[in-house]
């Protein structure tokens, strides 16, 4: 669903590109967690499949080492020609550091 020059930006943390990209930053933390959901809270789009912004606030939690934890994100996805072109993750780095090392 990304493109090939797609820009993922976990805004506290830097920019991957493209879809290797994309999954060599998320496979690191995807390979740790036992469980992971994502729970959209609210969403506005404008547009369509084709070409759209779309902005979502929501809940990730994860679970490591049985412990669920949960991180508040707003992201924002671009799509141009059907694909996702931007995809840019806002949270707070240091909620997510105090997760993570809870769970070490």
């Amino acid at each position: 669903m990304v493109s090939d020059d797609c820009e993922y930006d976990n805004v506290p943390i830097g920019k991957a590109f493209g879809p290797q990209g994309i999954r060599d930053t998320l496979a690191g933390f995807f390979t740790m967690c036992d469980h992971l959901d994502w729970e959209i809270v609210r969403q506005s789009a404008s547009g369509d499949m084709n070409n759209a912004i779309i902005l979502n606030e929501r809940i990730d939690r994860f679970v490591i080492k049985g412990t669920t934890h949960e991180l508040l994100v707003a992201g924002v996805f671009e799509i141009h020609d059907g694909r996702i072109t931007l995809w840019r993750d806002y949270f707070d780095q240091a909620a997510l550091m105090t997760a993570l090392s809870a769970s070490s």
